[in-house]
């Protein structure tokens, strides 16, 4: 099947998503299992599959230069708009949180599309990997984001239609990177700025998330099975390839 089909169709589902974290948001005191599962995968998805893909194709220091660039990208992104990944509706108290939260969404839901995209133009289990790895982090954000919208007062039509314009957005990044990659081959280049993105996202936004969480061991130990979980699920995926 031809790559730009697998982009749009992937990044479509991944879209629909925003759809069903209303229904989600149901289940949002399990929100950190789903947390620490998006750890493991984001993380396993960076360096089982991102990271050897693109030091086959690049070398060692301009991977190393890129796997920085994303990291940069995606704090100064979270810098200019004041916003973080955030599960709990309680953590914004400002009257402008919902604009900002669409704000950062759309912006995320931007790169998420070029990073599909991309990977399906590199390859299609790359691109399923990828794609997977996405949708695990999607979902507590989307129990999030419709956790903040609750909380500031927005009923449920309000919330759904700001949730999908900025879906919406994950098909503007995924058309750019189809569109223009046949100009100038850039999938390669956005492959280690992704793993660089997977890092930070994970490291810096879910895994201080899961530490803010009921401090009891059980709950401890189980985010730690999670995120092993979700890290192995990427290396059994490697039986595909």
């Amino acid at each position: 099947m031809e790559p730009a089909i697998l982009s749009l169709t992937a990044t479509a589902i991944v879209s629909l998503i925003s759809l069903v974290g209303v229904f989600l948001y149901s289940f949002r005191r399990f929100s950190f299992v789903l947390v620490s599962f998006a750890v493991g995968a984001l993380l396993g998805d960076a360096f089982i599959h991102l990271l050897p893909s693109s030091f086959q194709s690049l070398s060692p220091l301009l991977s190393s230069i890129l796997i920085f660039v994303g990291i940069m990208l995606f704090f100064s992104v979270e810098k200019i708009i004041r916003w973080r990944h955030c599960h709990d509706p309680d953590c914004h108290d400002n009257s402008h949180v919902v604009s900002l939260s669409v704000v950062g969404d759309s912006v995320h839901n931007f790169i998420d599309g070029m990073i599909i995209s991309s990977s399906f133009l590199v390859d299609y289990r790359l691109g399923l990997t990828t794609t997977l790895a996405v949708i695990l982090h999607e979902i507590p954000q989307e129990i999030g984001n419709f956790g903040i919208y609750f909380h500031q007062g927005l009923g449920l039509k309000k919330a759904l239609s700001l949730n999908f314009i900025s879906a919406l957005f994950a098909i503007f990044g995924c058309l750019l990177v189809l569109i223009f990659n046949n100009i100038f081959d850039f999938s390669q280049y956005v492959l280690p700025m992704t793993a660089g993105g997977f890092i930070y996202l994970a490291s810096s936004d879910l895994i201080p998330e899961l530490h803010r969480h009921q401090p009891q061991i059980k709950h401890s130990l189980l985010q730690i099975i999670t995120v092993i979980l979700g890290f192995s699920l990427m290396a059994l995926l490697l039986l595909v390839e």
